[in-house]
């Protein structure tokens, strides 16, 4: 059963998706060794913390506890913290959502692109912990494929658009001429790369980039760009028009008096997109700065960047719609393996003592095409059943007619009640 909490920019406060950034430890491992919890994936970003679990049947309170749990051990996050800012989807409910999540459909800017690979990272990182299950490697593969499918099909996929690229907007009409900009970026993870892409595009030439991890100047010569070392990051910082800064440090990185050391009096933009903050508060009391950090970002989202497209989220509903068909398709699989193996063990025995009968090869081919056609409408008949959530009819009919229990251990437990009819054919009568 897939279960999900999700804490989102939509539901939590900003300074609270802050804290549950900052973790100590992985939190899915944690979530996933629970009992009745047979994985767990934890996808945390600047603007949501969701944590997918699948669980045994019936334990989806026992799941939600350990994720809370999990989450307060690794990051101070209480539970009472917690509470109504976050939301519990159950079954198709969660295919759905991370769909529409992997998508950019729920972020701060539709169709931002960075979340794409957010989503398949949360999910590497959950199976090299050793933390996912099949169903979840599942799930995350679909998402992926989906994204890609809302990414070449609707105008939200192309549109390529970013955090960072509202923020530059949101400075534009300032700006008389983009060349003439000192523009400083702090940080050179994945989202540096973006934001370098971003400022060209707006027509700035002058961009220098300092790593407070010394990785400088293999991405300043990767982009073709300036880079400062720590002995002149002050100096380079205050002297900027622009500074943007997206690193993971926990610690802010630009502060007023780093600023005031360099040289910084008033005036110029701070872009802040870091989480935790990069950007001390005290750099917006310097005279003429203007500072914009990721919940100022939010809060200027155009109204029609907040409104999905139709198209995107007919194709979410219906990959979601296909993966719960082909999951409850395929929980009755360990049915439809058990009968098979049965009467191809039965029919085994058969020809064997028909070998010693004397019986001729003709013969074994025409009992193995027989039961070949008897097998394929139960087959056929189990499938149809389970995608339509009747799966513990399947198995009921099977214990029933052959004396075969092949439901899984966790399955098991539930009871089932008895079918009005024979779920591999007709109703018969006697």
């Amino acid at each position: 059963m897939l279960l999900s909490l999700s804490a989102s920019h939509k539901t939590a406060p900003f300074d609270l998706l802050e804290r549950l950034s900052v973790a100590s430890d992985p939190v899915s491992p944690r979530i996933a060794e629970a009992e009745g919890v047979n994985g767990a994936v934890v996808l945390a970003t600047c603007n949501r913390f969701e944590a997918y679990l699948d669980v045994v049947p019936g334990a989806d309170q026992a799941g939600i506890d350990a994720a809370l749990r999990a989450v307060e051990s690794a990051t101070g996050v209480t539970p009472d913290d917690l509470h109504g800012a976050y939301e519990i989807r159950t079954d198709g409910h969660v295919a759905e959502h991370l769909f529409s999540v992997a998508s950019g459909l729920e972020s701060v800017v539709i169709g931002e692109g960075e979340i794409a690979g957010q989503v398949r990272r949360a999910r590497d990182e959950a199976h090299a912990d050793g933390a996912t299950s099949p169903e979840l490697e599942r799930l995350f593969q679909r998402a992926t494929e989906t994204q890609k499918g809302v990414k070449n099909a609707t105008a939200i996929g192309r549109a390529g658009r970013s955090l960072v690229r509202l923020a530059l907007e949101l400075v534009d009409s300032r700006i008389d001429d983009w060349s003439t900009q000192r523009a400083v970026l702090v940080g050179t993870g994945a989202y540096a790369a973006a934001t370098v892409a971003a400022l060209r595009d707006f027509g700035a030439r002058d961009i220098t980039v300092h790593s407070p991890s010394g990785r400088g100047e293999r991405f300043a010569v990767k982009h073709d760009m300036a880079w400062v070392d720590a002995d002149g990051f002050a100096e380079a910082a205050a002297s900027a028009d622009i500074l943007i800064t997206c690193t993971s440090r926990e610690e802010p990185v630009v502060t007023a008096d780093l600023l005031r050391r360099g040289g910084r009096a008033s005036g110029g933009f701070v872009i802040d997109l870091g989480l935790p903050r990069n950007v001390s508060h005290d750099v917006a009391e310097i005279d003429g700065i203007t500072l914009l950090d990721l919940e100022t970002i939010r809060l200027h989202a155009p109204l029609e960047e907040l409104q999905a497209h139709d198209d995107a989220r007919r194709i979410v509903h219906e990959a979601a719609t296909k993966f719960g068909v082909v999951g409850r398709e395929q929980s009755a699989a360990p049915a439809i393996v058990a009968l098979r193996q049965h009467v191809f063990a039965l029919m085994e025995a058969e020809i064997e003592r028909g070998r010693g009968r004397g019986d001729t090869a003709r013969t074994e081919e025409a009992l193995r095409h027989m039961v070949g056609v008897l097998l394929h409408d139960p087959t056929s008949r189990a499938r149809e059943l389970a995608a339509s959530g009747r799966a513990d009819e399947v198995f009921g009919a099977l214990e029933t007619l052959f004396g075969i229990d092949a439901r899984p251990a966790s399955a098991a437990q539930a009871p089932s009640a008895a079918p009005a009819e024979c779920p591999f054919g007709h109703a018969e009568s006697a």
